[in-house]
């Protein structure tokens, strides 16, 4: 005799479907406010107010650039300055070994290589990306986040997530659809 035991899927959150940008703003404002802080919005295109609603104020991308920045141009002149004077030096027409005008163009060229390969990996770094799954992809609905829908997700582990009160809340913000979203 085997038994079966059915598991009910884990809830990541709930997710509400809006028309409009405005209604998305509003929505979170008023989530935020209420004191939810595990909260995503899915926009089709990016919307600065939605940002700000939502507390995001810092990135840490400007610091990873200035860091790759830094690292190149003083990897670049360094590595200069080792082989022209120590690896192989070579004085050809009196000029001085360590002659860092003609170092200047290459730092340069190295700043701005480790900066860029900084940005492009420190975005994904902190985008979490690639990112094949996410668990709103189960939701059919979402499909339309691409396109021309916006979505507003409170994450089941925030500490005021409480299901019945948290559809309500979501319900009362007028959108046009409230759906579970499982892992």
């Amino acid at each position: 005799m085997s038994i079966h035991i059915e598991e009910r899927p884990i809830l990541y959150g709930l997710m509400a479907e809006f028309d409009t940008p405005e209604d998305l703003i509003r929505a979170v404002e008023r989530v935020r406010a209420t004191g939810f802080r595990q909260v995503e919005a899915y926009t089709p295109y990016p919307i600065e107010e939605v940002s700000h609603a939502l507390g995001l104020h810092h990135s840490w991308m400007s610091l990873l650039v200035l860091i790759g920045g830094i690292l190149g141009g003083t990897g670049g002149y360094l590595l200069q300055y080792w082989v022209n004077l120590y690896a192989y030096p070579m004085n050809v027409g009196g000029r001085p070994m360590h002659s860092w005008p003609a170092f200047i163009v290459p730092t340069f060229e190295c700043t701005i290589l480790m900066a860029a390969l900084f940005a492009v990996f420190g975005m994904f770094a902190l985008n979490g990306l690639p990112q094949p799954y996410h668990p709103v992809f189960n939701v059919p609905r979402f499909a339309e986040a691409s396109r021309a829908h916006f979505f507003l997700v409170i994450k089941a582990a925030d500490p005021r997530f409480d299901r019945q009160a948290t559809e309500k809340l979501l319900s009362d913000l007028n959108p046009s659809e409230v759906a579970e979203v499982e892992v």
